[in-house]
């Protein structure tokens, strides 16, 4: 490959990874939709950072806000997001969640 499309592949696999990712969260989100809220509660655990990332990308164009109803502390969340951040996840960011997801979604749901 010569330096110049390696620059182009390179570039193009930048802007696809948050692309991905981020619909992995909507994936994740999806499919357990129809979780108990009174289980998963509103503390800001990992299934909430999962909630609340998922709406804001499918209602408020990639930015996190926040909800009422869920304390989601920036210093205490797997990904750290604030509010107003653009959520843009890479692989590792991801494996993170995910991980905290299921491992949360296992202690709460079983």
């Amino acid at each position: 490959m010569s330096g110049a499309t390696a620059t182009r592949f390179e570039t193009a696999l930048e802007a696809f990874e948050p692309e991905f990712f981020n619909n992995l969260v909507l994936a994740l989100d999806h499919f357990f939709a129809n979780r108990s809220r009174s289980l998963e509660k509103k503390d800001g655990n990992p299934v909430n950072e999962v909630r609340v990332p998922a709406r804001s990308l499918t209602a408020h164009a990639g930015r996190l806000v926040g909800d009422t109803q869920i304390r989601l502390d920036p210093a205490r969340s797997v990904l750290g997001y604030r509010l107003g951040d653009e959520i843009a996840l890479c692989e590792a960011q991801f494996l993170r969640l995910a991980k905290a997801y299921f491992a949360e979604i296992e202690a709460r749901y079983r």
